[in-house]
């Protein structure tokens, strides 16, 4: 069967969505399928991944003449189905399957990204309940996830696929890392790392509490390091630290390179990935396959995802994240421990295994597929 694969134009600020793509792209370029692939894109990222000596065609990125480009081609090559591996979507005329990560909207419509900035809540149910109904199949991560579709969109179970969230490529074949001293000097000796773009939902601010915690009740110096892109709440955060008396304790790195967030990996105490937000994370897997120990919300679908391989906290409860942080600091048994669950853990589901289940999906849907003419005009 002729499968159209379309990838959005992501910049690596972006962050897990760029780096999920780029995963499983790579992964595909190397998997021996039945199947053959038409790859349609935006941005100028992806033509250098080796895949694309099968086959690619660059589009601008006008919407109208961009979706009559994908028509046009999935007219010409007789594709059969169109999947989307992440929640953009393009009006196409085909079947098509679609990846969904978190409906957050639906849940915790109070934070602003969901509701008011960027992708607007009116904007989000929009494109949630024309494109569901209508997929083929949808493709969740978790079975949190798979109740959210049912519960939200009255999606039939039977059109629900779980495939677990791979851990990235890079994290568990890490290259060699050369990074400058410049930035190790920037690094304190003993801290937590959090790598997340500024957003209100990835509660930077329950960690400062928990610092001030550990700090003053727990007498441990540990400084908190901050990565990612500001969406706008870095202003915020920033006034916070100077509130809490916290200068001197945390680091803003602000985006980092792939090489550099190998060595905070490496070099951090513990992730701590106190999130709002699920039910899908990448972060911990990255730090499993790492050999960094991790403390995570109990957000919906972490127990599913993270296992026992982290600590789960409340991510309302700056006692309880400092409780967590106090336990691993003074039990360096714990700490091995998880450190080797996760990296077991984070080998359980790679893009290869992702890659592999997108095509039993497909391999299921093709005797469907076969019973209609494809559109050659």
């Amino acid at each position: 069967m002729n499968v159209g694969i379309y990838l959005p134009e992501l910049k690596p600020e972006i962050g897990g969505g760029y780096t999920f793509l780029h995963s499983i792209v790579e992964s595909l370029s190397q998997y021996k399928s039945s199947h053959k692939f038409f790859v349609f894109f935006e941005g100028e990222k992806f033509n250098k991944i080796p895949f694309f000596n099968r086959f690619f065609n660059y589009f601008n990125k006008k919407l109208f003449s961009f979706r009559h480009t994908i028509n046009r081609f999935i007219k010409k090559y007789k594709i059969g189905i169109i999947w989307f591996p992440t929640p953009h979507y393009q009006k196409v005329d085909a079947p098509f399957i679609i990846t969904v990560w978190d409906l957050q909207h639906r849940l915790q419509p109070f934070f602003p990204e969901v509701s008011l900035s960027g992708f607007t809540w009116e904007e989000r149910e929009k494109h949630y309940s024309f494109i569901l109904p209508r997929a083929t199949y949808v493709i969740t991560g978790t079975k949190a996830g798979s109740q959210e579709l049912m519960q939200f969109y009255n999606i039939p179970k039977n059109r629900i696929r779980l495939l677990l969230h791979p851990t990235p490529n890079f994290a568990l074949s890490p290259p060699a890392i050369n990074v400058p001293q410049s930035f190790k000097d920037k690094i304190p000796k003993n801290f937590l790392f959090y790598p997340a773009q500024f957003w209100p939902h990835k509660n930077h601010i329950g960690i400062l509490y928990s610092l001030k915690i550990i700090l003053d009740k727990y007498k441990i110096k540990l400084s908190v390091v901050f990565t990612g892109s500001d969406m706008g709440n870095l202003s915020f955060v920033k006034e916070k630290v100077r509130e809490l008396h916290l200068e001197d304790k945390v680091y803003f790195l602000g985006f980092v390179s792939q090489t550099e967030l190998i060595y905070l990996y490496k070099k951090a105490f513990a992730l701590l990935y106190p999130t709002f937000f699920g039910p899908e994370t990448l972060p911990p897997l990255e730090a499993f396959a790492l050999g960094c120990p991790v403390i995570a919300s109990k957000a919906a679908g972490a127990k599913e995802q993270l296992g026992e391989a982290a600590l789960l906290v409340n991510p309302v409860d700056e006692q309880e994240i400092a409780w967590a942080i106090n336990k691993l600091w003074h039990n360096k048994k714990l700490r091995a421990k998880l450190i080797q669950k996760g990296i077991s853990r984070a080998k359980k589901w790679t893009s290869n295994d992702y890659i592999k289940g997108v095509c039993d999906i497909l391999d299921e849907f093709e005797p469907y597929r076969r019973c209609w003419r494809s559109k050659t005009s």
